[in-house]
């Protein structure tokens, strides 16, 4: 009865027989939120430090993946230049090759003309030898 007195007032005992302003019930219930809060928090802590350690490794290879990347432009970019240094090359032996044949095609008509004169001076030596 005198605590159903006390009760009414707001008053309450606890377990230990002291006086409490709260209902044991909605103190223990007080606890137990507190002990999940704590717990809520030390696990999004937790997850925080993985995410973070996710995000490094994510970026470390993202890093890595444009390193990569930059590499294999250069080495195309190298592979362009030199098919291209071939192809001026190429270009370039052609040009002399086609300039050799035509000196040789004006050194066989040299060469040709060459004869006829000296077919014509042998035959005019033959010529003015019977004469004599």
């Amino acid at each position: 009865m005198a605590k159903d007195i006390l009760g009414e007032a707001g008053l309450h005992f606890d377990e230990l027989n002291k006086l409490r302003v709260l209902d044991p019930e909605v103190s223990q219930q007080t606890t137990e939120l507190k002990e999940e809060c704590k717990d809520f928090v030390d696990k999004i802590g937790q997850f925080q430090k993985i995410v973070g350690g996710l995000l490094e490794l994510v970026d470390q290879l993202a890093k890595e993946a444009e390193n990569e990347k930059m590499k294999a432009i250069g080495a195309r970019n190298l592979l362009k230049s030199i098919a291209k240094q071939r192809e001026a090359q190429q270009q370039q032996l052609q040009a002399l090759i086609a300039e050799k044949k035509m000196q040789l095609e004006r050194y066989r008509v040299e060469y040709e003309a060459l004869c006829k004169v000296e077919a014509e001076q042998n035959e005019f030596i033959d010529q003015f030898i019977f004469q004599k």
